[in-house]
């Protein structure tokens, strides 16, 4: 037996008063909004009376702390995954509209398709693969979650859709404590679903952080 279906959840709005960009760097915890938003998830998956066997996080606090009320709710321990962390990126630290008004800059944006700012996309989709297929595999029965990021999420929505990686990053569909799902099929994973139950708090949330 495998699992049912995997969640791919991306974590809540982080506390970053400075807007920086801050890709793996530590200590960007979530902020209490993020929290509010992690727990709306968390009773998102549980209203749809699933069993959720298995919980999955980067190693980042921001998604540990977003795996916590999901652990509680249906008591388990959360499992790190390295292979589900943020990017790595060029402009990691920076405050994105000044770190672009440097020339010193300009040549990590050379190359928009692969892209040359940070991880290649082909990179993030393998690994994130990895351990979805991982994942399913080796959980015996009921549903796995994955805490994890938004261009992680996205390469995978991307890969098993329409297999077009470069994109513009403000046109991602993936918000805040958004859930987006897939189920395996005829040999292929299949993207089931996509919910947002964190929007109505969207509308105060800052979200500038993302690679």
């Amino acid at each position: 037996m495998v699992a049912s279906q995997i969640h791919l959840v991306r974590h809540g709005e982080v506390h970053n008063p400075l807007r920086v960009l801050y890709g793996r760097l530590p200590g960007y915890r979530l902020s209490e909004l993020g929290q509010q938003m992690a727990s709306a998830a968390a009773d998102d998956l549980a209203d749809r009376d699933r069993e959720i066997t298995r919980i999955v996080a980067s190693p980042l606090q921001r998604a540990q702390e977003s795996a916590a009320p999901l652990a509680d709710r249906f008591a388990l321990d959360v499992v790190t995954d390295d292979r589900i962390i943020e990017p790595t990126n060029h402009f990691e630290g920076t405050i994105m509209r000044l770190a672009l008004r440097n020339p010193a800059n300009w040549y990590a944006l050379r190359n928009p398709n692969r892209p040359s700012w940070g991880e290649p996309y082909v990179s993030i989709v393998a690994r994130m693969l990895d351990a979805v297929r991982d994942a399913w595999e080796s959980t015996p029965s009921g549903d796995v979650v994955l805490v994890s990021h938004q261009l992680p999420i996205w390469m995978v929505h991307s890969a098993l859709g329409d297999g077009r990686l470069p994109h513009d990053p403000r046109q991602r569909r993936c918000a805040l404590s958004s859930i987006t799902t897939f189920e395996h099929r005829d040999g292929v994973f299949v993207e089931v679903g996509y919910t947002d139950p964190a929007a109505s708090l969207a509308a105060d949330a800052t979200d500038v952080g993302a690679v």
